[in-house]
């Protein structure tokens, strides 16, 4: 019997995650190989990621094996915790609304602005002198 996958990507910033779901009796969340907290290193990014597997209470019933890639570990949490939000309503269709309330399906779109001409940053200027 081949085991079924539900993919879905989830972004953030610069980083991108690709989740890989399984329907399992173990359940586990991997990413990039190692468990969220050896991976983010705190127990706060590593409960950001579980998030959505929390809230639409379905955490017992899933494998999630997560790729990430880009930006900052805070950015990245967010990008796994998207996807595993849009696999799971992909899966269990009825956890949409309690998905969205929380607000993990909806992409967040902040990103750096880029550097200006002529202006050190984004919007930081040379400092003026008058003399």
């Amino acid at each position: 019997m081949a085991t079924t996958f539900i993919t879905a990507v989830g972004r953030r910033k610069t980083s991108t995650a690709s989740v890989r779901m399984t329907q399992s009796a173990k359940q586990s969340l991997l990413v990039n190989g190692k468990t969220p907290l050896e991976y983010f290193k705190t127990a706060e990014r590593a409960k950001i990621a579980q998030e959505a597997l929390t809230t639409a209470e379905s955490a017992e019933n899933y494998e999630v094996h997560a790729h990430v890639e880009g930006g900052g570990v805070a950015s990245q949490a967010d990008a796994v915790r998207h996807a595993i939000a849009r696999a799971l309503t992909k899966a269990e269709p009825n956890t949409r609304a309690k998905l969205k309330t929380a607000g993990f399906l909806t992409r967040d779109p902040r990103a750096k602005e880029r550097k200006k001409p002529g202006l050190v940053k984004a919007r930081k200027r040379k400092q003026w002198s008058k003399r």
